[in-house]
């Protein structure tokens, strides 16, 4: 039997390829053989990790969690540049964001076909929502949205604007450079700052 120390190193050779494979193919490329391809090993040995194919597509969201959370953030001030902050982290503004977007994007089909991994993706986006609301509060409470705004209308807003922008800027990115986006970004928050009729 190997060492523990060989086996977690295994794993993370694992990982890497997983990775490699989810941001060159997507979900849709992302099989136990093109895995293994990209080790240059065996299918038998991946099977050791994942016995089927949601178990790996389970492992490549895990792993998209992981480098997402780990990513580096903004640091803004309270209330609306804090909340700005937040979605401009979301962006496709960089390759390195556009790359993570793409598998964000791509995770869409196979949760929506999979109960259970659609299960996980909501509550991924409740958790999400739930980071942006102290923002939106903030923002609220500081006087720079209307004292009138629903929170979590807010909330929802955003985040709905933030994944529709997205979708747009990686379908057309020509379309959408980063300072468009950015610019969007703005006007979009601009208008939740407008008093309402």
């Amino acid at each position: 039997m190997p060492a523990r120390g060989d086996h977690d190193a295994r794993r993370r050779d694992v990982s890497e390829a997983v990775w490699r494979v989810l941001a060159a193919r997507g979900f849709g490329g992302l099989t136990l053989r093109a895995v293994a391809a990209e080790m240059g090993a065996s299918t038998g040995l991946l099977t050791h990790y994942f016995p089927s194919k949601k178990a790996l597509v389970a492992h490549a969201l895990d792993l998209a969690d992981e480098r997402t959370a780990n990513r580096p953030l903004r640091e803004a001030p309270p209330g609306l540049p804090a909340l700005r902050a937040a979605l401009l982290d979301v962006l496709p503004l960089t390759p390195a964001a556009a790359d993570m977007n793409r598998i964000w994007v791509g995770s869409w089909d196979v949760a929506l076909a999979d109960p259970e991994l659609g299960e996980r993706q909501r509550h991924r986006y409740r958790n999400w929502r739930a980071r942006l609301r102290p923002h939106a509060a903030a923002a609220v409470a500081r006087g720079e949205l209307p004292a009138s705004s629903d929170v979590d209308a807010v909330v929802a807003n955003a985040a709905a604007f933030a994944h529709g922008l997205v979708v747009h800027a990686l379908l057309d990115p020509g379309a959408y450079p980063p300072d468009r986006q950015t610019a969007m970004l703005d006007a979009f928050l601009a208008s939740l700052a407008r008093p309402g009729p």
